[in-house]
Order: C-alpha cells, then sequence, then structure tokens
C-alpha cells in the first residue's frame, strides 16, 4: 500500500498515527498480518502523541526537562561551514518517546502490561520470552540508532541521579554483535564523545540543575576496563565470543555465563571480564545494537537473562533492555513481538533519509546470460560488467562534488571472492590494484579464522573497511563473501552486484542485503540518491520481497546507451572558453535587514488588543485540542485527551512561539517570543482576561479566528520593529560566475548550451528549459547563467502579508553584446509575492548601476502566459526587452 497522500517528506515534522504507513489489504493476506506489522506499534505512536500534546504530562521533572532540551529547543551547532540549526530526525525522537512513556507514564515494563497495547487480538503472554522490561526500537537502517541509543543511556543517567524513586541506572552496558559494529559504535561513544558532540547534555543551570558538570560517565571498551565505580560506567563490548567452545559453566560464575567459554584458539575479540559488570555495580540498562540477533534460543538473547538473573541475586534486577535493529524479525519472519516503536524502510527512502533502491528493468535483465561455466567469472561476465559500468557512471559524476562512488560486490564462497577480485583488477585498469576482499564468517564477522590473517594484518583490513568512503583510501571496489549486513557503515556505495543466491526461510533479510547501499552521502542536501542494485535473478526476486514492506523499488534500464543513477553535478566546462562566456556581478549590502537586537523591545502593553470573544466549550469539546496552519487554514496536529488529562499550557504557548519564529525565519528568541505571548493572550487576545490555566482558554486557542489574530498582531509587531530599509547600499564584495563550486542536484531535464560556461543547463521545469533555448539562440546575447544556489547570487525583499525578509534567486543572468547584464525573472505559477520581488529586482538593478559604474544591469520579468500567447515569439533579447516587463 502507498503511502499516505499527507505523509510529509520532512523528516524532521511530526507525524500523525494517521498518516502512517500500512499495508493493504493485497499485502495482509499474502504475507500475514504478524510478517508485516508490530502489533503493539499502533495504541503505542497514538498514546505518545497524546501525551507529547499534553506536554509530556505525567512524566518526572527530569523526563519533561530532557525532552523538551531534546525536541522542543533551538539547538545551533557549529562546524566546518560556520553554524547550522540541529535537529533530531522524529523518527529518533518518537523511539525516545515510546521508550519513555511506556516504561515512566503507562508504566508498562512486563509482557502482561504491553499486551495492552495489542492492536491485533493475537498477541499471547507465551509470546514474550523474558520476564523484565524490554523494549524494541524498529529504525531503518540509516536512520540514526547510535542517536537514539545516546539519549536513552543520557536520559536513564539522570533519571537515575535525579528522581528519588528511579528504577533506572548510571550504568549502561551497550552490546555489539560483532567487531565491526563495535569499531562504529567506538566513534561515537569513545570517550562519551557523542554526549558533547550533539546536544544530549542540557547546559549547567537549565531548569536549576548542573547537568552537564553531572554527567560523570566512564566508557568501559572491551578489555580496557579500569576502575568501576557503583554509578557512572558505560560497558562498550561485543557478544561475539558468547559459548565459544561449548564448555559447562558454573551457574554462580557470571563472567563465564556472560561472556561465554574463554578461546582455545587465537582471537581479536574482547578480553573483558565482564562479570566484573555485576559484581560492582548495583543496577544495569542494557542496550543492543542490531538487536535482530537476540532472539530466543541464542546465546545473546541467554546471556541476557543471565545478567538479569545476576542483578536479580543482588536485589535489583536489569532495569531496561531497550533492543536497536532495523529488522526485528525470527528466522520465519515474523517480527518481535516487543516492538514498540517503528520506522520502516518505506517511510525513510520518502523523506529521503536514506537513498533509493534502483534495480534494472525486464529489458536489461533480459540481456544478462548466465554462461554454462566452471568458472565463476565466467558464468556471471554480463553481471560484472554491468556492475562496473553503473559504477563508472556514478563515479565520474560524483567525483565532481568531491565524493568517491564504491562498487561492491557479494560473492558464494571465499574461492569465487578473491577469483571476483583478482577479475576486476585485471580487467579494468581503473580497478587495479584497488579492489578491497573482505572474507567473513557466517554471522558478518571479519575474523582471523575467515581471512587467514595475523592481527596486524586483520587490524588493517578492518581500518580499510570502515575508511573506504575517503579519497585517503585507495580501494574503490569491495568483494566480500557474506553481506556484511550490519555495521559496515559508509556511505559511498553506489552499486551492489550480488552473486549469490537466497532463499526463505533464512536469517538474512532484504534490508539487510542492500543495506550497505542505504546511507547517503549528502545527508541534508534536496537531492534524490539513488544505490543500482543488480545481479542475478535468484538475487533479484529476493530483493524485490522488500516491497512486502511498502518500499516501491524504482526500475531503469541499464547498460550502454543508459545514463548515470542518483544525483548529477552542474559544474564549470573547462573545455569551454570560460573566460569569454564568465560573468562578473556586484555583491551588495543588504537595503533590507532585520535588526534582531530590538526584538526585546516589544512593549507588551502597546500590544494592539484584538478582543476576540471568548467561546464556552463543553468538557467533551475542551480535550480536543486543534490546531491549524494559520496560511492554509489547514489542521496542522490534533491532541485528543483522555477524560482527566489536562493539556500544559506551556506546550501550548511554545508551539505559537515556535510558528511564528519559524515562520518570520527568526534565529534564536524563543525565550522572548514565549515571555511576550503569556501576557498578550491572558490581557489582551480575548474580550475579557483569561488565565491559561484555564482548559477551555486553550480550546479557544485552536479556533482559526483566535489562532490568526494572535498570528497576525504578534507577527505585525515584530515586522514593525525590526524591519529595516536602509534606504542606500555598496558593493561589498564580487561574485564571478567562472568561481561557481560544483553543484549536486536531482537528476532532471537539461539543455547543452554553447553559452553557458557551465557543463549542462539546468531547469526546474519547462519553461526554463524553453527560455534557456531562447537565450543559446538569441544573435544579441553574449552569455547566459541559469542561477543556482551554488552562485550565491540573491536578492533580499520583504514579502507581502507578514513583511518577512526573504531572499530569492533571479532565474537567468544574460550578457547582451553590448555589455548590458541582464537579471530575468521567469514565473510560472502566480505568486502573492511577485510584485514585491519584480521591484525589489528593479531596485537593485538601479542600486548596482549606480554603485558598479560603467556597467549596466537591468531586470526583465518573464510570464509563462505572455510567453506563451504571443504569435510571433521573440528572436533575440531586445524583442523580449520590447514585448515583457523591463525596467
Amino acid at each position: 500500500m502507498p503511502l499516505n497522500p499527507a505523509f510529509s517528506a520532512d523528516p524532521y515534522a511530526i507525524l500523525s498515527p494517521d498518516v502512517r504507513w500500512y499495508p493493504g489489504d493485497e499485502l495482509l493476506g499474502g504475507m500475514g498480518q504478524a510478517s508485516l506489522i508490530p502489533p503493539l506499534v499502533d495504541k503505542v505512536r497514538r498514546g505518545v502523541a497524546a501525551w507529547r500534546g499534553t506536554g509530556y504530562a505525567g512524566a518526572s521533572e527530569t523526563t519533561r526537562a530532557l525532552l523538551r532540551w531534546w525536541f522542543e529547543r533551538e539547538h545551533v551547532l557549529y562546524g566546518n561551514d560556520g553554524p547550522f540549526l540541529w535537529q533530531w530526525y522524529f523518527a529518533q525522537r518518537e523511539a525516545v518517546e515510546s521508550a519513555v512513556w511506556l516504561y515512566e507514564v503507562a508504566k508498562a515494563r512486563d509482557p502482561l502490561s504491553l499486551i495492552a497495547y495489542d492492536s491485533t487480538g493475537a498477541v499471547s503472554q507465551q509470546m514474550f520470552v523474558e520476564d523484565w522490561t524490554r523494549y524494541v526500537l524498529k529504525l531503518a537502517t540509516g536512520a540514526g540508532k547510535t542517536k537514539v541509543a545516546s539519549l536513552l543511556i543520557a536520559w536513564s543517567y539522570y533519571h537515575k541521579l535525579y528522581e528519588a524513586d528511579s528504577t533506572l541506572s548510571t550504568n549502561t552496558l551497550l552490546v555489539a554483535p560483532n567487531i565491526i559494529v563495535l569499531d562504529r559504535l567506538r566513534v561515537d561513544f569513545d570517550g562519551a564523545r557523542v554526549f558533547h558532540s550533539d546536544p544530549v547534555l542540557p547546559p549547567n543551570g537549565y531548569e536549576r540543575r548542573d547537568w552537564s558538570a553531572d554527567f560523570q560517565l566512564t566508557v568501559h571498551v572491551q578489555d580496557d576496563i579500569g576502575h568501576v565505580a557503583p554509578r557512572g560506567n558505560l560497558f562498550l563490548t561485543n557478544i561475539h565470543r558468547v559459548d565459544e567452545g561449548g564448555r559447562a559453566t558454573p551457574t554462580w560464575d557470571l563472567r563465564e555465563q556472560f561472556l561465554g567459554a574463554k578461546p582455545v584458539a587465537k582471537t581479536t575479540d574482547s578480553k573483558a571480564d565482564l562479570g566484573i559488570i555485576v559484581r560492582s555495580v548495583p543496577d544495569l540498562i542494557v542496550i543492543n545494537d542490531e538487536a535482530h540477533h537476540v532472539r530466543e534460543g541464542t546465546a545473546w538473547f541467554r546471556q541476557m537473562g543471565e545478567l538479569d538473573a545476576g542483578l536479580r541475586r543482588r536485589g535489583t534486577g536489569l532495569s531496561a533492555q531497550f533492543d536497536l535493529t532495523a529488522t526485528p524479525k525470527h528466522n520465519n519472519g515474523a517480527i518481535f513481538v516487543q516492538t514498540v516503536s517503528d520506522y520502516p524502510l518505506v517511510e525513510a527512502i520518502a523523506q529521503g533519509v536514506v537513498k533509493t533502491p534502483v534495480l534494472p528493468d525486464a529489458a536489461s535483465r533480459a540481456r544478462l546470460t548466465v554462461r554454462q561455466s566452471e568458472d565463476f567469472v565466467e558464468q556471471y561476465q554480463d553481471h560484472l560488467d554491468l556492475g562496473v559500468l553503473e559504477w563508472k557512471r556514478a563515479f565520474g559524476e560524483l567525483r565532481k562534488a568531491g565524493k568517491k562512488s564504491v562498487l561492491f560486490v557479494m560473492t558464494d564462497n571465499t574461492s569465487n571472492c578473491d577469483r571476483v577480485a583478482e577479475w576486476l583488477s585485471t580487467r579494468y585498469p581503473e580497478l587495479k590494484n584497488k579492489v578491497l576482499v573482505i572474507h567473513t564468517k557466517d554471522n558478518g564477522e571479519i575474523s582471523e579464522s575467515a581471512t587467514g590473517k595475523g592481527k596486524a594484518e586483520l587490524d588493517e583490513l578492518r581500518k580499510q573497511s570502515r575508511e573506504i568512503d575517503g579519497w585517503e583510501s585507495p580501494y574503490l571496489a569491495v568483494v566480500s563473501v557474506m553481506v556484511l549486513r550490519e555495521g559496515w557503515d559508509v556511505r559511498n556505495v553506489t552499486t551492489i552486484v550480488g552473486l549469490r543466491a537466497f532463499r526463505a526461510p533464512s536469517n538474512i533479510l532484504p534490508e539487510q542485503t542492500i543495506g550497505r547501499g542505504l546511507r547517503r552521502m549528502f545527508t541534508g542536501r534536496d537531492v534524490k540518491e539513488q544505490v543500482s542494485v543488480l545481479g542475478t535473478e535468484r538475487f533479484l526476486e529476493f530483493v524485490e520481497t522488500i516491497k512486502n514492506e511498502g518500499v516501491e523499488l524504482e526500475q531503469r534500464p541499464m547498460g550502454s546507451n543508459s545514463g548515470p543513477a542518483g544525483p548529477m553535478v552542474v559544474e564549470i566546462d573547462r573545455d569551454k572558453d570560460v573566460a569569454a562566456l564568465d560573468i562578473e556581478l556586484p555583491k551588495l549590502k543588504p537595503r533590507i535587514e532585520r535588526q534582531f537586537y530590538r526584538f526585546e523591545e516589544i512593549d507588551d502593553a502597546s500590544l494592539p488588543a484584538p478582543r476576540v470573544p471568548l467561546r464556552e466549550f463543553t468538557e467533551a469539546e475542551q480535550r480536543e485540542i486543534v490546531f491549524r496552519d494559520i496560511r492554509t487554514d489547514e489542521v496542522s496536529h490534533t491532541t485528543q485527551l483522555d477524560a482527566g488529562a489536562v493539556a500544559d499550557w506551556r506546550n501550548v504557548v511554545g508551539w505559537f512561539a515556535k510558528s511564528i519564529k519559524d515562520d518570520l525565519r527568526l534565529v534564536g528568541g524563543y525565550d522572548v517570543l514565549f515571555g511576550k505571548l503569556v501576557p498578550f493572550i491572558e490581557d489582551g487576545l480575548f474580550d475579557r482576561k483569561v488565565s491559561l490555566d484555564d482548559p477551555n482558554v486553550l480550546r479557544n486557542l485552536s479556533e482559526t479566528g483566535v489562532t490568526r489574530a494572535l498570528f497576525d498582531t504578534i507577527k505585525g509587531a515584530i515586522n514593525r520593529l525590526t524591519v529595516h530599509d536602509s534606504g542606500d547600499t555598496h558593493v561589498v564584495d564580487r561574485i564571478k560566475l567562472s568561481a561557481t563550486r560544483p553543484q549536486v542536484t536531482k537528476r532532471r531535464d537539461v539543455i547543452e548550451a554553447t553559452k553557458s560556461l557551465m557543463n549542462k543547463v539546468v531547469g526546474d521545469n519547462a519553461f526554463e528549459l524553453a527560455f534557456a533555448r531562447f537565450l543559446e539562440g538569441a544573435a544579441d546575447v553574449q552569455a547566459f547563467y541559469k542561477n543556482t544556489e551554488a552562485t550565491g547570487f540573491t536578492v533580499e525583499y520583504q514579502s507581502a502579508g507578514g513583511g518577512i525578509v526573504r531572499d530569492y534567486r533571479p532565474d537567468f543572468i544574460a550578457r547582451a553584446v553590448d555589455g548590458t547584464v541582464w537579471i530575468v525573472e521567469t514565473k510560472g505559477r502566480e505568486d502573492l509575492d511577485d510584485p514585491r520581488k519584480w521591484d525589489r529586482l528593479k531596485l537593485w538593478c538601479a542600486d548596482a548601476t549606480k554603485q558598479d559604474a560603467p556597467n549596466r544591469y537591468r531586470a526583465m520579468f518573464v510570464r509563462q502566459e505572455a510567453w506563451e500567447g504571443r504569435l510571433n515569439p521573440v528572436r533575440t533579447l531586445g524583442e523580449a526587452a520590447g514585448a515583457f516587463n523591463t525596467d
């Protein structure tokens, strides 16, 4: 079933439970409900959404403070390119909120309590094989499970520290399934790095507590275990050696009960005595990464039980177990019944959190022949050649943007793995000595026994597998026996070639198979990234079973006549006469500015008083809190409160403050705005004085007329005070189009133009491409450029209505043979801001001509209906100047 049309493509937007992906009847009938729907998720989502709407009512002060800090405050971080706003994905937020709500508010900490959230009627207590608190959080590959883990660790730590009756812990055991995952986790958690690089820890003084000073966490990695204090420990290890050798262990010796027998062969795995944990700490939470391995009957699950039993003998027990995975499924395909949060791959793809998998279409598949041969390479040469061709196209395109493209080939055994690597290096000169061979064990572990390498060589192999994304690594391709189905979290895999068959039932899932290629290279950029997936017919059929999860796999032609997949790069074409085609523009000081320092000068007493009539609502109506978008009058979100529940007015006022701040593009000032809103609502918004503690007042605030009056009054006051037109300008810098950096953009229609210094001209629509063709053919045009964000040329203007200061990017820059530089705006659909943009563009050209003499700049505004409505199309720029609006 496709996604709901109301599903937001913004990964940070709060999602209503009503718009989440749900399989259609055709999938439920064919696959079975237990394979597609985590039975607890829907009711938990709805409970969490209502709880969120109350401002986290019922939670402890510590929990409310942390959730507000993480998810309702603005976080400005600093990177290589300067300051930027930080947010957690909503999927990460919802996963944390779900665990917190169930544990602390709903107090559903045992199987019987969790069954109350079953939406299917098919869940029984016998399906839960543990009697301690266990929550499984399902997040698609690439959605940031590590971020969720860091927030849960911090929440448990502070809750135990600040809440007198807390049953959580300041001690955490973070478990990985193998060394690959462990190495990835070390990047974030070694030295407690992630807690400081992300805004996890509130600053000292927030909510009257010294959060940062009180967060004293000692990280113990593998065998590097130092002094273990009763509190404040993070044990980071892998579970790989559990029960190795099958040697019996005394039930009282929890060291080997947890770790398994000591190895009898050489190994590079942990030598840590984790029995120290249960002997030295009074309480503990466990976070299992890639937790689809934690199934009944496995050594990993058994050791969770032993760990709980050991702590119970000391009077506590395991505080909680949080399992993070993209694929919480048993070998028979059934979803772990303990799954309480779900962010499926179909939603992650729709929100651009991961790449889109693309498969060859039927015609392309038909051209792939499996030859009758004992030689593995000869059998699958068509598939390998096509894979290299796809990789080369992606490599050539992405290299322009400074990104490296990686080819990943999966084979069926080690000898064929070596054979493919040798063939690739021999057949393709660009891959000579650039193919990394990784032999893994059945669980995806790179080990000595699988590789035949010594410790030093093995460490280097692991290092190269982690660093292959970077140009400092010589490798461009990876050939492996296994799918490296977790932990190998490189981002630059653009082509996957599968030369092994997968059968069901299997402990390998299609998302795991292609998961290594799903992570995005251009995080935060509005480009559609793709990973080409090809291979044997049985392999592709297996991958296509992911459609049962709602994923609509794209198909396209692949072969010598097809284009590259994924985004494209627009850059300077150095084969052209760049100097002759270059255009230089002055960068003018903005005339219209917002003076943020005056924000606090808003006089509460001088604000207009709308005096909106206060309606009286019934108690039932008061429990329905509805917020509408003031611009569209569409429902933004609705909170249904249970009888007896009371909405926190701070959350309501905070929503207004954030909406106004976002709409006016204010950086900071949330606290000031919040403080201005409270007296305005209580003393001036309605026809009488009111109290925000009154539920009837909160219900009135969801009415369209009240909302509009509030927004118009506050936004108008802010704009009158802060927006300022200086009346003059001057040249502060110069913009040379030849200095334009390569731009990565989503693949769309282009034209090649001899009068543009770029390798291609990209249009946002057919009208823009038509105008670009006109400029290319006009005899009086010397050079032109389709303006993009890579150039940095924008003009500020004051928008209609709210008076917001915005930047807009004119569409074209063209230089005529007489030297005049034309700034052209092409317009299809009419917009309320069009007149203001046009007036501002004319003023910019007048200012530029005055300040940058003797150069001359002129403005042209071309509407699509006027362009298409002409009986005789214009042929030259001069004719266009006479036919359309100019300054």
